[in-house]
């Protein structure tokens, strides 16, 4: 039986591959603390790193805090179990309940993409929408529904993670570029993350122009007029619009999120909603496509925003 905890202040960690980031929050969503910290990677230095994290916000704020954690994978409700984490050495474990027991207090987990999606309908992008899509183009693509300021995860807690469905609409182009995916158990062809994510999109560009650039050059080559550049990311808001409006056939939401690496390039914020009436079954598209308000650090304030948002 765990004790009671202060409501006033939450905490909310990051578990990422290589470091994890905690925060600390008032009621308000100011920032009162943030630190970052590297760890080794396996699963009790992860465990002893976020121990120390929440200890030392403790004692920032002389009490014991909420405590939220964002993941990039799932931590099942039937089986408190993790599974399709890319950091491998958490998954297939009981990662929620080694950290209370080692925390002493109820925590909540989530997956990032849930975090990020929660952050920006809380006070971030979405804040004056009811229903808000988040979605994270980096070196993944995945999404997550929130409505009301409250994550909708459905029964499989992957409601809005689109990240894995076949592309809409395919060319033959997009046929003979894509193979198998090899993220978790998707091996599908024609999976959407290898066109959307930052890395997809990088790996198509060189594969077609015999080239070796990073994602950034390539964003660079567009900028400075560059041709190829130019032509492959309309070819690429063209499949993201596709993609977009089968979604809004099914979710209909007030405003459209993006994040991530990719999320960045600011042509996409003209360009797609110039796209979607083509694909999209309405009189009108009105969804509203935006950047996002917090970065780099909505995973980590959505972490924090697991508790209490049935105060908004």
């Amino acid at each position: 039986m765990f004790i009671e905890m202060n409501k006033n202040f939450k905490i909310g960690i990051d578990y990422g591959g290589t470091k994890i980031e905690g925060i600390l929050i008032d009621q308000s969503g100011k920032e009162i603390l943030r630190k970052r910290s590297t760890y080794d990677k396996n699963y009790q230095s992860g465990i002893d790193t976020v121990k120390s994290l929440v200890e030392e916000f403790d004692q920032h704020s002389n009490s014991k805090n909420t405590v939220g954690i964002c993941i990039p994978g799932f931590s099942s409700r039937e089986t408190g179990l993790v599974n399709n984490a890319n950091c491998v050495w958490i998954n297939d474990l009981p990662f929620k309940k080694d950290l209370e027991k080692n925390l002493d207090r109820e925590i909540r987990i989530m997956n990032d993409a849930n975090c990020f999606a929660l952050s920006e309908a809380i006070d971030g992008s979405g804040a004056n929408y009811r229903s808000v899509w988040g979605i994270i183009i980096g070196s993944g693509f995945g999404g997550s529904f929130v409505y009301n300021k409250e994550v909708v995860e459905g029964v499989n807690q992957v409601a809005g993670d689109w990240g894995h469905q076949p592309l809409p609409y395919p060319t033959k182009e997009e046929y003979d570029l894509s193979v198998q995916c090899q993220v978790g158990n998707c091996k599908r062809p024609l999976c959407s993350e290898q066109f959307i994510s930052g890395i997809g999109f990088t790996k198509i560009f060189n594969q077609k122009y015999g080239t070796d650039l990073r994602t950034r050059e390539i964003v660079a080559l567009e900028a400075n007029g560059d041709e190829r550049a130019k032509k492959e990311f309309e070819l690429y808001e063209d499949r993201f619009a596709r993609l977009i409006s089968v979604m809004i056939g099914i979710i209909d939401p007030d405003a459209i999120i993006l994040g991530g690496g990719m999320s960045n390039v600011g042509r996409l914020y003209d360009n797609i909603p110039k796209l979607l009436p083509k694909y999209t079954f309405s009189d009108k598209v009105r969804n509203k496509v935006l950047r996002n308000t917090h970065g780099d650090s909505s995973g980590v304030r959505g972490a924090a925003w697991l508790w209490d948002t049935d105060k908004f």
